[in-house]
C-alpha cells in the first residue's frame, strides 16, 4: 500500500490563496496612521472601519463555507477573491469614515471567501487521517507567511505611493491567487452516515452539544487579540516605543525609526508563527487538543501581561513579538481540528465557520475597542488588560470539552 505523502498540490495551491489574502488582511494596520492623519480624523474611526471588516469577516465566514459545500470550493473562493478586489477598489477612493466603513464590509466577506473557513476544509478534506492535523498547521503557516511579507510590504509601498493606489495594488494581487484554483480539488472523505445527513441535523447535533459551545466561546479572545494587535500594535509601538539607538543592530538592519519597528513586529509576528502552526499541527497528531489550547492561551495571557507591565523598548517590542508569534495562530489548525475530529469532514467548513464567527465578534470587539478606548484615555492600556483577561477566560472554557467523536470515522 503507498503512503499517503503530505504535501500535496491542493495544500500547496491552498496555502498560495492564504498566503496571499493574509498578506493583504494583516498590512491594515499600517494604514491606521496614514489614513487618519491625511484625513484628520479621530483613531477611532479608521479603527471601526477595520472592525467591521473583522465581523464581516466573521459573518461571512459561515456563509461561504456553506457556499463551498453546496456550490464547490473553488466557486466560492473565485466569489470571494472577486469581492476582496472590487472592496479594495472601491475603498481607495473613499474619502469619509462612513464609506471607509461601509466598503470594509466587502473587503471582509472577500476575506471570508479566502481564508481559513474555505480552504481548511478543502485542505483537510484532501488530507490523509494521518497528516490532516499537520496539513492543516502548513495551511495555517502560509497565512503567517503573508503576515511576514504583508505589513512590511505596506510599508515600503507607502515611501513611494499614497496609500489609495496601495489599495489598488494589492487588489491585483489577491486576484492572482485565482492562478492556484485548478489545484483545489476536494475528494470525498466523508463517511456513508455523514453524506447520508443534511446540513441542518449535523448544525443541530452540534449545537446541542455544550463541547461546540465552549468551542464557540473559547475562540473568541483569539479574535480579539489578533485583531486587536495587528490593528493597533503599529501604531502602539509608533508611539509608545523608546528610542531606537542609532548606532544599534536594529538601525543597522535599517530599522531606524519606531513607525517601521511597528511594521517589523507585525513580521516577527509571522515568522515565529510559522514555527508555532506547525508545531501545533505535529503535536495536535499526537496529544489532546483541547490541552493544548488551554496551554496555547495560558501562554498568550502571560506574554501579554508581562509586556505591558515592563517599560515599552524595542528590545521588549521583538521579544513579545517572537513569542506572542509563537501562539499567534497556532490556535487554528488545533480547533479547526478539532471541530474535524468531533463532528466529521463532510461540514466541517460551515460548522469551522460559525466557531469562526466567535473569533470575529472578539476581533470586532478588539479592534474597535482598541481605537475608542485609544481617544477617551490616549492609550490602549485598558484595552490590553481585557485581552489578557478574555485570554485567561478562553484557558480555562477549553478544559471541559469532551474531545470525542460524534461521526463515524471517515473513509
Amino acid at each position: 500500500m503507498t503512503k499517503a505523502p503530505l504535501i500535496t498540490p491542493v495544500l500547496i495551491a491552498g496555502c498560495v490563496i492564504l498566503m496571499l489574502g493574509f498578506a493583504i488582511r494583516a498590512s491594515f494596520g499600517v494604514f491606521q496612521i496614514p489614513i487618519a492623519s491625511e484625513f484628520g480624523w479621530a483613531r477611532a474611526e479608521f479603527s471601526l472601519a477595520i472592525a467591521i471588516q473583522n465581523l464581516a469577516w466573521g459573518i461571512g465566514q459561515p456563509l461561504f463555507g456553506a457556499m463551498a459545500e453546496k456550490f464547490g470550493d473553488r466557486r466560492a473562493i473565485v466569489v470571494g477573491a472577486l469581492t476582496y478586489a472590487l472592496g479594495l477598489v472601491l475603498s481607495s477612493y473613499a474619502v469619509t469614515p462612513g464609506q471607509h466603513q461601509l466598503l470594509e464590509i466587502m473587503v471582509g466577506f472577500g476575506i471570508a471567501g479566502t481564508g481559513f473557513g474555505v480552504v481548511l476544509a478543502v485542505v483537510g478534506r484532501a488530507a490523509a487521517p494521518q497528516h490532516r492535523s499537520m496539513t492543516l498547521g502548513i495551511a495555517t503557516a502560509a497565512g503567517s507567511m503573508g503576515q511576514v511579507i504583508g505589513a512590511p510590504t505596506a510599508e515600503l509601498l507607502l515611501q513611494s505611493y499614497p496609500w489609495q493606489t496601495v489599495f489598488l495594488i494589492f487588489a491585483v494581487v489577491i486576484l492572482m491567487s485565482l492562478f492556484a484554483l485548478p489545484f483545489i480539488r476536494s475528494p470525498h472523505v466523508a463517511t456513508k452516515a455523514e453524506l447520508e445527513e443534511s446540513m441542518g441535523t449535523v448544525l443541530v447535533r452540534a449545537f446541542k452539544d455544550p463541547s461546540y459551545s465552549l468551542i464557540f466561546l473559547g475562540f473568541f479572545s483569539c479574535g480579539y487579540q489578533l485583531a486587536f494587535i495587528t490593528a493597533h500594535f503599529p501604531a502602539f509601538v509608533t508611539e509608545l516605543c523608546g528610542p531606537i539607538s542609532p548606532g544599534g543592530m536594529l538601525a543597522g538592519m535599517g530599522i531606524t525609526t519606531t513607525s517601521t519597528l511597528g511594521a517589523v513586529s507585525i513580521a516577527v509576528i509571522g515568522v515565529a508563527n510559522i514555527v508555532g502552526t506547525i508545531t501545533a499541527g505535529w503535536l495536535g497528531n499526537r496529544y489532546s487538543k483541547k490541552y493544548l489550547l488551554a496551554t496555547i492561551y495560558t501562554g498568550r495571557t502571560i506574554a501579554a501581561a508581562a509586556f505591558i507591565l515592563m517599560p515599552i523598548t524595542p528590545t521588549s517590542v521583538l521579544i513579545f513579538s517572537g513569542v506572542m508569534g509563537a501562539l499567534w495562530l497556532a490556535t487554528v489548525p488545533l480547533t479547526s481540528g478539532l471541530v474535524a475530529h468531533i463532528y466529521g469532514l463532510r461540514y466541517m467548513g460551515t460548522l469551522y465557520g460559525v466557531v469562526f464567527l466567535s473569533h470575529q465578534i472578539g476581533g470586532f470587539l478588539g479592534v474597535w475597542l482598541g481605537g475608542k478606548m485609544y481617544d477617551i484615555t490616549g492609550d490602549y492600556t485598558l484595552v490590553w488588560w481585557i485581552g489578557v483577561g478574555v485570554g485567561a477566560f478562553s484557558a480555562i472554557v477549553h478544559l471541559p470539552i469532551r474531545e470525542r467523536q460524534m461521526v463515524a470515522s471517515a473513509a
